[in-house]
């Protein structure tokens, strides 16, 4: 089946663009050109992607992701039309996976997007087919009150379901599999997000600390992903 893809843009001519050359690529596409019909669609149609537009009528770009990370971990690529470091940093805080500035190539859009889905498609088949050395036969890694649930692609504590993005779950699956060991920040990024991630290590960063705020006791006082001065991060399962 086609991957469906949602694409938020006021600007119509924009919208128009994207929506043509995204179905010329053999994806499923709806349009949208407000943050509440955002919302309302990301609902209803279940997006494998969502193109989100940073200024947007009745509701930015910033709070309609932040709703969403609410409800779904679907993965968010923001278009924002300043190049503004603080931009770019909000957007990943309130949990967006990446981000493309305007005026932009279509090719470069085409290949963030087909990363970004490559990437999701690669880690869902790898956690379904070959879970970590010390998960047990139903695929599960339990630490306490926290277990990763390799097959259903879950996490949960204390039995309560937490909602990750899909690059949150990434990253604490690579951390608990490699619990013990401290991997630095460049390491994560390349094991993780992949060469082609034009970010910097800040993301990871950013990433750390929305695991914390779900799966430790006191984000403040970390138990689980604990940070080693100068060297990275360490998983204490």
């Amino acid at each position: 089946m086609a991957e469906k893809i949602l694409v938020v843009e006021d600007e119509l001519a924009l919208q128009e663009t994207l929506v043509y050359n995204l179905k010329r690529e053999g994806y499923e596409v709806e349009a949208v050109s407000d943050g509440r019909a955002a919302l309302e669609a990301a609902r209803d149609h279940h997006p494998d992607l969502i193109l989100l537009d940073v200024m947007l009528p009745s509701m930015d770009g910033f709070e309609v992701t932040r709703l969403l990370r609410q409800e779904m971990a679907t993965p968010v690529l923001m278009l924002t039309a300043r190049d503004d470091e603080i931009d770019r940093v909000v957007g990943l805080e309130v949990g967006a996976d990446d981000y493309i500035t305007k005026p932009f190539s279509m090719r470069e859009l085409m290949a963030r997007v087909k990363a970004m889905l490559r990437r999701v498609r690669l880690v869902r088949e790898e956690l379904a087919h070959q879970p970590a050395p010390a998960a047990s036969e139903s695929g599960l890694l339990v630490f306490g009150d926290l277990t990763i649930d390799f097959i259903r692609h879950e996490v949960r504590k204390s039995d309560r379901p937490l909602v990750m993005k899909p690059k949150e779950f990434e990253l604490l699956v690579f951390l608990a599999q490699h619990r013990g060991q401290v991997l630095s920040r460049e390491y994560l990024l390349d094991r993780v997000w992949g060469w082609q991630f034009t970010g910097d290590s800040r993301t990871v960063d950013v990433h750390v600390r929305w695991l914390r705020e779900k799966i430790e006791d006191d984000p403040a006082r970390p138990q689980r992903i604990v940070t080693v001065r100068g060297a990275g991060y360490r998983f204490e399962g």
